[in-house]
């Protein structure tokens, strides 16, 4: 008898090295089961090898229309949601792609791969949202300073946002980071 098991699959995106996974989960009468972050059939899908978890968070948002970014930090990071739906925008912020926008819905069925130097940002597009990340690198406050961050509404990087930000719920410092034409572009190391 064949046992059900969780499936990766792969698609690229416009930006160079950020993955989209679609994962398959197991459903019965019960609920369902996932394997939220499988190493090995991540890496067969396309996962960068050398991507190795050290730190796992959890932001919970408690309503449909928190939106948090642009945030590019010095870390790859694998993304998923456990529970909601969150529309996503990815902002390069490298050298030789800089000021690309790629936008995805990701739910409990899809995650990202988001490689350093593409800034993050998100938007619930549900109440009650689990959006859990695992980095290859621990945050720390002394490294807040080579983070690089961009507006939410920067009408040059044009996001369409579900949600209007000004229906949004934003912290103030998001609110007010410097458009894209005052970015410094992010140095990742070779």
């Amino acid at each position: 008898m064949a046992v059900a098991t969780t499936e990766f699959s792969v698609r690229e995106t416009e930006i160079p090295g950020l993955l989209v996974f679609d994962i398959t989960s197991i459903t019965d009468e019960r609920g369902w089961f996932q394997e939220k972050f499988h190493r090995a059939k991540l890496v067969a899908a396309g996962l960068p090898e050398s991507f190795e978890v050290v730190q796992t968070s959890v932001s919970y948002n408690r309503r449909a229309g928190v939106t948090r970014g642009f945030h590019a930090e010095p870390w790859d990071k694998y993304i998923s949601v456990v529970s909601g739906r969150v529309f996503c925008a990815y902002l390069d912020l490298r050298r030789g792609s800089f000021g690309r926008v790629v936008t995805v819905e990701i739910d409990a069925n899809r995650a990202v791969f988001l490689p350093r130097g593409v800034a993050n940002s998100f938007q619930t597009l549900a109440d009650d949202t689990y959006y859990l990340y695992s980095v290859n690198r621990h945050w720390s406050a002394d490294e807040y300073d080579e983070y690089v961050f961009v507006n939410l509404a920067d009408p040059q990087v044009g996001v369409r946002w579900p949600i209007p930000l000004d229906e949004a719920v934003l912290s103030e410092r998001d609110r007010n980071h410097a458009g894209l034409a005052d970015a410094r572009p992010f140095e990742v190391p070779a």
